[in-house]
């Protein structure tokens, strides 16, 4: 019986020496284990390849009874008769510039109209004719842009050239009540959206390849990955095809053609590079 003991006793004691090591095993692992392998278009961007912002002014219509205060914000009024101007609309028939027209401007009251900024993005080789998301928000003390029309806006770009061309119907997200001297609000009704709001009206020039060669900057500055990407380009295109010039940026020789250069494009973002695994923060 001393002995059935003896050896059950053993046999635990090796089954819990080696629980305890797989048990460490397992601990060890997240730590020693590899970095997966990432698609090469996560890891880099193409210089050159960016979006560009656009922003205008302009003036939202139709609000029921929220617009701005034309007493405090006066230059709505005078946007709306400058553009009522361009429309062959003057105001009292003074002339513009007139003391009778600044006096005349004063006395409008515009409940439903609001000065706005329109703000959007560019996104890289848009055309003439395609059709960007917008955002407008007030610029004045309007109360909400629910419910209002963003006339025709001219978008410019920081060159201070008009690229698109904005107009439609706001959709506001926020909500809001009040009686009785009570009020709630949920989120901001100053600002909304317009789902392809404007139209591209001018092509910024991309260029993605300069005298056969062309450039990649990681996201973030590492040298490992920055090798591990060279040597991955080099391994599928030939050795040469990428050098690395800093911790960040990477030069290849791209095809000059722009059909060989698409496909040469369309290989090499799709290329499994595995980025140097990063500390624990």
């Amino acid at each position: 019986m001393g002995t059935v003991s003896f050896r059950f006793s053993a046999l635990a004691g090796r089954i819990g020496r080696t629980l305890a090591f797989v048990a460490l095993a397992c601990a060890a692992l997240p730590a020693a284990t590899p970095a997966h392998a990432e698609r090469l278009k996560d890891l880099v961007q193409i210089q050159g390849v960016r979006d560009n912002p656009l922003i205008g002014y302009g003036l939202v219509v139709g609000l029921d009874g929220t617009g701005d205060q034309t007493t405090q914000t006066p230059f709505t009024t005078q946007t709306l008769a400058n553009m009522l101007a361009n429309l062959g609309i003057s105001i009292n028939n003074q002339a513009a510039g007139s003391s009778n027209q600044q006096s005349s401007l004063s006395n409008i009251q515009l409940k439903n109209v609001a000065a706005v900024m329109v703000t959007a993005v560019l996104p890289p080789f848009a055309r003439p004719g395609e059709q960007i998301d917008i955002t407008v928000s007030s610029l004045g003390n309007a109360k909400s842009l629910r419910g209002g029309t963003l006339l025709l806006t001219p978008l410019k770009g920081a060159d201070g050239q008009v690229y698109a061309l904005g107009q439609g119907n706001l959709a506001v997200g926020g909500a809001g009540a009040s009686a009785n001297g009570s009020k709630v609000q949920v989120n901001t009704l100053a600002a909304g959206r317009i789902a392809g709001g404007a139209i591209v009206e001018r092509a910024v020039p991309t260029s993605v390849s300069q005298a056969g060669t062309m450039q990649l900057d990681l996201n973030e500055m590492d040298y490992d990955t920055t090798q591990r990407v060279v040597a991955a380009v080099n391994n599928a295109f030939g050795g040469g095809t990428a050098t690395a010039l800093d911790g960040r940026t990477i030069q290849l020789r791209a095809p000059s053609d722009p059909e060989q250069q698409v496909a040469f494009m369309a290989q090499l973002q799709n290329l499994d590079v595995k980025p140097a695994q990063q500390p624990r923060r």
